[in-house]
């Protein structure tokens, strides 16, 4: 019997290999929506036997929405929908005035990419690094009576994550219903862990998308980079900064980092609540429903906005493609301030165009990268755009984490995602789309204080690199995807 087996083995193993090639190529082509991911996949399936369809298996199927979808199905992770307050689109374009009435056509885009409402009556107030904002959240923390939500990539054990616990601890003792996401991964990026801490401390705390044990090795690329923080389902904060102390300049930190956070209030609260409700259910079950989370929210300033979850599931590419509609509809400026700045070439066409149509593009970057892979991938891309007219400007020391992109100064997105592949395929973000002269405007004077220090690239610096850091730069370059 085993000699038959033994003589058989080669025949087993071929037929397995061609059929487990089989099988994977049929999934990657109903289901991969990028051509480039599809045909990978395939080569990498018939090329590597066996060994290709099971990581295709483990890496390449998309868990994420089917057990969201799951989880919607059965109720357990979606608080009440957003409401829609019914913007009249002819008072809000009287309000901008009529010079920024092609905004509208933007707006309609970013409903049907997020089906979500945009809402008017909202005040939104730029904190800038932790110096400010920090003080500020934990403020808010400490006068919530009814409900602390929070969400987060990173919360350091420092100095700061610290203070952040107490105040949430406090928070508990006050009889506040708080719950604190924290993403797995992030949450060991510091030593002990702060979710020990927070669990030790009484406050309940959870972490999204476990990825050490086996069968949660497929999620261990998608990250939650989300930065939500909503006190009463009234006040609420987002943006880019993480929990911890190196955001806090004043303190002259070893890593200073630069970074832009903002608190929001009225009817656009209901929606960063949706969004924590929404992962807080698929990584625990529990449903987060009634006034103490969602309850009424009146007017209060003259912001209209709209949140724009981005992720993996359902909501894949949302932010790529409000990036888009943000170039494309633009008439006379476009700012974007990134840290990770690693654009598709359909993004480089957009703004490229957006150039020659006679916008003025400026893109600012930090010249010194927290990766210095990602710097020198970016590197690799700027003569793609200065050739076409594009400007990039270079910030100078502590490293600006900030995310932000102003368009004909009355459209300001802010938020979490980056320009780079992890934040518009992998990552799960979220951004809010502002539509207001003012915040607008302010957030330009921010921009322009960053570029009194800042060096223009030009083409010719580009093209002058020596070769070795040409080559160095490119070969960053095709890691791109996995930066």
């Amino acid at each position: 019997m085993l000699a038959t087996v033994e003589q058989y083995r080669p025949i087993i193993v071929a037929t397995l290999s061609v059929l487990l090639a089989v099988i994977a190529s049929v999934h990657v082509v109903l289901n991969k929506r990028d051509t480039r991911a599809a045909v990978a996949w395939v080569g990498f399936a018939w090329l590597v036997p066996i060994v290709g369809p099971v990581l295709y298996v483990l890496l390449g199927i998309n868990r994420i929405r089917r057990r969201g979808e799951a989880l919607r199905r059965s109720g357990l992770t979606v608080g009440p929908s957003p409401r829609d307050t019914g913007v009249d689109w002819r008072a809000f374009r009287a309000e901008l005035g009529e010079e920024y009435g092609h905004l509208d056509s933007l707006a309609r885009v970013v409903r049907r990419v997020t089906g979500r409402p945009v809402v008017a009556g909202n005040r939104v107030t730029p904190l800038v690094n932790g110096d400010a904002a920090y003080p500020a959240m934990l403020e808010a923390i400490d006068r919530a009576d009814r409900s602390v939500a929070l969400g987060t990539y990173i919360f350091d054990h420092d100095e700061i994550g610290c203070q952040f616990a107490a105040a949430l601890e406090r928070a508990v003792a006050r009889g506040v219903k708080v719950r604190v996401l924290v993403d797995a991964v992030g949450a060991r990026y510091s030593w002990p862990s702060m979710v020990r801490e927070l669990t030790r401390r009484g406050v309940p705390v959870a972490r999204f998308l476990q990825t050490l044990v086996p069968w949660r090795m497929p999620f261990m690329n998608l990250r939650s980079h989300r930065k939500i923080l909503v006190v009463d389902g009234r006040v609420a904060f987002t943006g880019g900064m993480n929990i911890r102390a190196g955001h806090v300049l004043a303190d002259k930190p070893r890593r200073p980092v630069q970074d832009l956070q903002f608190r929001l209030e009225g009817p656009i609260v209901e929606q960063l609540t949706h969004v924590f409700a929404e992962d807080w259910g698929f990584t625990t079950r529990e449903v987060l429903a009634g006034d103490d989370w969602f309850p009424l929210l009146e007017d209060v300033g003259p912001v209209v906005a709209r949140g724009i979850p981005d992720g993996p599931g359902e909501d894949i590419d949302a932010v790529r493609m409000v990036f888009l509609g943000g170039v494309q509809t633009a008439q006379s400026r476009i700012c974007v301030v990134t840290p990770y700045f690693l654009p598709d070439r359909d993004l480089i066409s957009a703004l490229n165009i957006a150039s020659m149509r006679g916008v003025e593009v400026s893109i600012v970057l930090p010249r010194v990268n927290n990766h210095p892979m990602v710097g020198w991938a970016s590197t690799a891309l700027h003569w793609q755009l200065l050739e076409r007219g594009c400007r990039i400007f270079l910030t100078p020391p502590p490293f600006d984490h900030t995310k932000l992109m102003v368009v004909d100064g009355v459209w300001t997105l802010i938020g979490s995602a980056n320009w780079d592949p992890r934040s518009l395929r992998l990552n799960f973000e979220f951004n809010v789309e502002c539509y207001d002269t003012e915040l607008a405007q302010s957030m330009d004077r921010l921009v322009a204080e960053k570029l009194r220090d800042a060096h223009e690239v030009t083409l010719r610096e580009v093209d002058g690199r020596p070769l070795p850091v040409r080559l160095r730069d490119g070969v960053a370059r095709l890691f791109s995807p996995y930066l």
